[in-house]
């Protein structure tokens, strides 16, 4: 069983449960004290919906390892799990199963809800997921967009499958009632898909610098090795420019409210991190070196998930 935790990463799928788990808690569940009436994600169903996105997540992760193992050989042969530790049959035997029981559950939460077109969003990660490993992995900057998007969905999945927050899908990025004014949690929900792609896409194409060897000894097209490992730095010190404009607004904008604290955590925590990742990139060009940089990146990005603990609370 380790190698099978191993092989679906249990630790970012833990990472994909707390971001799910702290949008919920945050944004999902304090709607029903909003008057927008009863919340169907109640923790039973909530608990049903991030088993289906932790299975396709793991299923995911198993079906790129699958596709990876001539690669994985040359960039980290002692990591590899598929081929060393557990057979390529066992492991499209614990992709199919993975799978099944995650379109399984979310089939469950449409019956419930009273229709399924929600069941679209799972059914189009499987076949991205599928597509990304056998295909878009391979191809310049195709592969980086298609698993920001996935990760970006895994969020957005909670406004499709929570009808109560249909009713704030407008523009009104606040919402105004006698009693108080709060954030539009669709718009607080959305804004967080947004951050999720933008920064994976910066780490995706990290990953690709750190795997440059192997990735230009398979064929690849990655972004790297079209554009060489300097220009490729400059393209993220772009995305990241992109990134970082609405966080410093937000910060600004907060400094000088109520929420003052929760300004400064924004530039503690994730500005000025962000900026050091943006500056320290182009500075080496080793395979240490962004590893290093991509481990803070997955802290940037934790620590902007425990930013709406700290709005919250």
């Amino acid at each position: 069983m380790t190698a099978f935790f191993q092989l679906v990463r249990w630790r970012n799928l833990a990472i994909v449960f707390l971001t799910q788990f702290i949008i919920w808690y945050c944004v999902a569940l304090p709607v029903q004290t909003t008057g927008a009436g009863h919340i169907f994600l109640q923790p039973y169903a909530f608990l049903l919906l991030t088993f289906s996105t932790i299975c396709i997540a793991a299923a995911g992760y198993i079906i790129n390892d699958y596709f990876d193992v001539e690669i994985d050989a040359v960039n980290k042969p002692d990591k590899m799990i598929i081929g060393r530790l557990v057979s390529r049959r066992t492991a499209i035997l614990w992709h199919s199963a993975l799978n099944i029981a995650g379109v399984l559950a979310a089939a469950i939460l449409c019956r419930r809800i009273g229709h399924y077109y929600p069941l679209a969003l799972q059914l189009g990660c499987t076949i991205l997921l599928w597509l990304y490993s056998t295909r878009y992995k391979r191809r310049f900057m195709e592969g980086n967009i298609v698993v920001s998007l996935l990760t970006a969905l895994t969020i957005i999945a909670l406004v499709l499958y929570e009808p109560a927050l249909y009713a704030y899908a407008g523009f009104d990025f606040f919402i105004v009632t006698k009693q108080s004014v709060f954030p539009n949690p669709f718009w607080v929900i959305m804004t967080y898909a947004y951050f999720a792609f933008m920064l994976n896409w910066i780490r995706e194409i990290v990953k690709d610098m750190e795997d440059f060897r192997g990735d230009a000894a398979q064929g690849c097209d990655t972004m790297p090795i079209r554009w060489g490992l300097h220009r490729s730095a400059r393209f993220v010190l772009l995305l990241g420019i992109i990134t970082l404009i609405p966080l410093a607004l937000a910060a600004y904008t907060l400094l000088h409210s109520t929420k003052m604290y929760f300004g400064i955590y924004i530039i503690a925590a994730l500005i000025f991190p962000l900026m050091a990742v943006l500056f320290y990139l182009p500075r080496h060009t080793h395979t240490r070196h962004y590893a290093w940089v991509s481990r803070l990146l997955k802290i940037i990005m934790l620590l902007g998930i425990i930013a709406l603990l700290v709005y919250h609370f």
